[in-house]
Formats: structure tokens, sequence, C-alpha cells
């Protein structure tokens, strides 16, 4: 009877001590969350090319900075200027080229961008049929469902063309009439010979058979401030303690992903991409980083800047280019 008594006594204090340990710990967790500010973030589209963002995310590196990111998908680049313009979210994610179009639009408190994530256009050249030897006057003569009319894809695609002496209007034809998030369904369903898809759209077709990778835009364009981080210039001058932080962290993700094995980012960002394997994870993050689509560091150069506009220019979407002392942040 003794014995059992001791038993029951161990078991209490144990049970006790877990208990402790449990609610301690949650105690712990809660107040840490509870001094995390909560920055809205809408991205422009949910995709590979965005690793170092997710890994930023998954590796708690915007923890680290007191920041707790609310992700939300906003297709459209334009849709993600008007998020941010009507405060339903504090950051967007997406081309430069919006904050240029809103800042020409005349808008007094107009976007700001803070830090670019991406270096090179993100897009794919799928080919429906096999090409062993591609090259670009492959395109003379075919039809190439390549993006929005006015956004990023388009544009650097038909620079990279001019860059090679074809003419996007009478050497082939585009079109812009399908929106991004339905450019692999409209290629599948249709009678195009050309897509320009970002990961894992491009990836998607050729596996199931229905085209094949033959290019990457993104070495056609050269450099520019892809797709940049950008807030209300009202929002930076009142939080530029959380516009450093969050810069931090997604430079911590740049460097991250850029030193580490892609088979080890894959496992780290897979719950931001579940419906894939991790083998074809890591074969489209290494990929991307093969191709060097990733900036070097957040911060965007006035040549860049100036090079995005030249893009911006050239497919008849600018007249005259935008301040880069306005548009892009300089720092507290």
């Amino acid at each position: 009877m003794k014995k059992n008594v001791i038993i029951l006594v161990c078991f209490l204090i144990v049970l006790a001590g877990v208990l402790f340990f449990i609610i301690n710990h949650n105690n712990t967790n809660n107040n840490k969350e509870s001094k995390l500010t909560e920055v809205k973030v809408a991205e422009v589209a949910h995709t590979i090319f965005y690793a170092p963002a997710y890994a930023a995310i998954s590796k708690g590196y915007f923890e680290d900075e007191g920041i707790k990111i609310d992700l939300t998908l906003t297709a459209g680049a334009d849709k993600v200027s008007a998020a941010v313009l009507s405060k339903d979210v504090d950051v967007g994610f997406c081309g430069s080229e919006a904050t240029i179009y809103v800042y020409n639009s005349g808008e007094k408190d107009y976007l700001v961008n803070f830090a670019r994530l991406t270096k090179r256009d993100g897009a794919f050249l799928v080919s429906r049929k096999k090409y062993d030897n591609f090259t670009l006057n492959d395109l003379k003569g075919k039809s190439v469902i390549g993006g929005r009319k006015g956004g990023m894809p388009e544009m650097t695609f038909e620079w990279g063309l001019r860059q090679n002496g074809i003419d996007p209007q009478k050497d082939l034809t585009i079109d812009t009439s399908v929106a991004f998030p339905a450019m692999e369904g409209a290629f599948i369903g249709g009678d195009a010979d050309f897509v320009t898809l970002f990961e894992p759209n491009a990836t998607n077709v050729e596996k199931q058979g229905l085209g094949y990778i033959v290019g990457y835009v993104g070495s056609w364009g050269g450099e520019v401030p892809y797709t940049a981080y950008n807030a209300k210039k009202s929002y930076i001058e009142k939080n530029p303690d959380v516009i450093e932080g969050f810069t931090k962290a997604i430079d911590k993700g740049l460097k991250y992903v850029k030193e580490t094995d892609s088979s080890v980012v894959a496992k780290d960002i897979y719950e931001f991409f579940p419906e894939l394997s991790l083998n074809d994870l890591t074969t489209i993050i290494e990929r991307y980083k093969t191709n060097d689509a990733w900036a070097d560091s957040t911060k965007i150069s006035k040549e860049d800047f100036d090079h995005l506009q030249e893009i911006i220019i050239s497919a008849g979407e600018l007249e005259k280019k935008a301040p880069y002392d306005k548009l892009i942040y300089q720092g507290k």
C-alpha cells in the first residue's frame, strides 16, 4: 500500500512538472507573439520565383526582427497597388513598374520601393514543340501567350526580342489578353505555339508532356528591380523601424537561399508548395539559382531602375522616367 502511495505521489509530481512546462512554454510563445508587429503583405503571385521570401518566413527571420507576416495572394500588380493604396495591406510585393504608374498618376501618397527580391524576369518560355537547339529566331511566324499588356513579364519578353533583332509586332503574334493566373490553362487548352510561364507552372506543363521549357526570359531582359516590396510614402515615414527590419529579413532570406543547397531550401519552403514533390521543388529552386534570378541584396541601384524604365518606355507604356530618389527608399 505504501509503495503504491509513493508511486502515485511521484506520478503527480512528474505530471505537475509537465503541466508547468507546457503552461510556461505557451505563455512564453504568447508573450513573444504579442510583441511582434503584424505586417500585412499582398503578393502578386505565388511562385517558387519568390523562394527567398518564403525562406525568410519559414526560418523565422521576420520574427527575429519583431515582425509577424500576414501574407495574402493578390493576383496582378495593379490589384496589389490598389490594396496598398486603400490600406487593406501595409506592404505590396509586385513589379516595380506599378509604383511608377501610381506616381505618374499624380497620387500624393504614392508607393515607394524599399527592397527588391528578384533581379531578372521569372518566366520560362515553354514550347508546344520540342527543339534541340532553340533560338529566339524560332519564334518568327509563331504565336505566343505573353502575359498582360503593361505587365513586366510581357514587357521584358518584348525587350528581349528587340535586343535580338526580332520585331514583336511584325515577326510573331503575341497574345496579351490572357490574365497571368490563366496562362497555363490557356496554353494547354489552346493552339498557341509558345507561352511564358513562371514556376511551378512551366514544370507542370512539361511533366504532363504538354510542352517543353526551351528558354529563360530573364536571360534576355537584363538586370532590373523585377519584383520588389513597396509601401505608401506615409507608411514608410511612420514606420522606419518596421521597414528596416523587414528589409533585413529579406536580405537574410536572399543570402540563405544563395548559400544553401537547393534540396535543403526545398524542405524549408515545402509548406508553401505542398502540391509539389521535394524533387520537383529542388529542381525548380536550382533552376532559378543557376539562372541568377535572385537579387544579391535588397538594394535597388539607379542603373537598374533606369533600365526598368527603358524597358517600359520601349513597350510604349511610359513617356518619361520617374525620379529614382522619390520611388526608391534610401533608408532612415
